[in-house]
This record gives C-alpha cells, sequence and structure tokens, in this order.
C-alpha cells in the first residue's frame, strides 16, 4: 500500500552556496529521531519531481536506473522498516518490515554509523534500464547519474542542519539479501542528527 509523504518543501533557509560551502561528511549522529517532514524532503531532493516534470537529479537519455529505498529505524510516526519510495508519486510503501541497520552494518564491514542512523538511504541500480540504450556506455552513465543523486543528498541534508556520509564500501550480495529487492544496490547514505 503506498502512502503520501508529507510536501516537500521548494524553498529554504540556507542557499545552494552555503550548503556547498558546508557540506561535509558526517559519521557521527545523535540518538534522535527524524521527522517525517525530513525524510520526505531528503527523498524528494533525491529522485522526487521537480517544477518541470522531471526528476531532481539528472540521468542520461532520462533513463532513471534507480529505485529508492529507506532503511528506518527511528523516524517520528514512521515504523520501523524498508520502505520503497515512489519519486513521481512522492509516496513511500512498506517492503519488508523491521529494524535492519544492524545487518545493514554488518554487510557495510561494521561501519558504525550506518547502525546508529536514524535512516539509511539505499539506491538500487538497474543497469538495463540505461544500458539497453547506450549498451556497455550505459554503466558508466548510471554511475555518473548516482553521483548527482548523491550531490542532491548530501546538500539537502546539509540544508536541512543533518548529517551524512556515502557509502560505498558493502558486501553486494550481503546487501542484496538484507534488502530482499530486484537491482544492484550502489550507494548507501545513513542520516542523523549530527554530534557537535
Amino acid at each position: 500500500m503506498r502512502v503520501e509523504l508529507p510536501s516537500p518543501r521548494r524553498k529554504g533557509e540556507i542557499s545552494v552556496e552555503e550548503a556547498i560551502n558546508l557540506r561535509r561528511s558526517i559519521r557521527k549522529y545523535k540518538d534522535e529521531p527524524l521527522t517525517l517532514e525530513q525524510v520526505s524532503q531528503i527523498l524528494w531532493a533525491a529522485y522526487g519531481v521537480n517544477a518541470h516534470g522531471k526528476r531532481t537529479s539528472p540521468s542520461a537519455g532520462a533513463c532513471y536506473p534507480f529505485e529508492v529505498y529507506v532503511a528506518v529505524s527511528n523516524v517520528e510516526g514512521l515504523e520501523p522498516g524498508l520502505y520503497h519510495y515512489d519519486g513521481e508519486s512522492h509516496t513511500r510503501e512498506l517492503a519488508r518490515e523491521g529494524n535492519l541497520n544492524g545487518p545493514l552494518a554488518k554487510a557495510c564491514l561494521d561501519q558504525e554509523h550506518v547502525e546508529r542512523a536514524p535512516i539509511n538511504i539505499i539506491i538500487v541500480a538497474h543497469y538495463e534500464r540505461t544500458t539497453r540504450r547506450y549498451g556497455e556506455r550505459g554503466y558508466r552513465y548510471v554511475h555518473i547519474d548516482a553521483g548527482h543523486m548523491g550531490q542532491n543528498i548530501y546538500l539537502q541534508v546539509t540544508a536541512l542542519r543533518l548529517g551524512t556520509v556515502a557509502v560505498g564500501a558493502f558486501r553486494d550480495e550481503e546487501v542484496k539479501e538484507i534488502l530482499g529487492v530486484p537491482g544492484d544496490p550502489l550507494y548507501i547514505f545513513p542520516v542523523g542528527v549530527p554530534v557537535d
């Protein structure tokens, strides 16, 4: 069952220039929940729809080779579980119940920040969406597209005065098994309230 997320804000309190200037990788988070509004805003920035009816992050040939999931452990008003984000409708759908952060952290080579974060955003690639149009070159384009989305996540998280770090070090097959969804996990972003 798809459930609408709170509407994203289209104007923030921090300029793009400020967010770029303040952006950094943060691996230590307070034991505090995120709000559903914060999660909604970050997901929209990652892969939602902008004022032109296009995705918020660009994609080679508009192939949009990703599915975005969020592993929730501590969000106000949201049960722990793995949720699929549908950017076109700005909705969430429960894919799997329960807190997955422990097993996810273990698959991420025991990176503690993955376990402690209230959420982990997981970008899952479907390479065939791009390679069927561009052949082997499509693999490169998928990785470039992931970088665009990653920067959007970093800047939005910074603008919300939260913290994140891009995680690419993990055992692919273990993460796939934990998620139990089709596609290839490519990028994980733990997000939380930073420890000052």
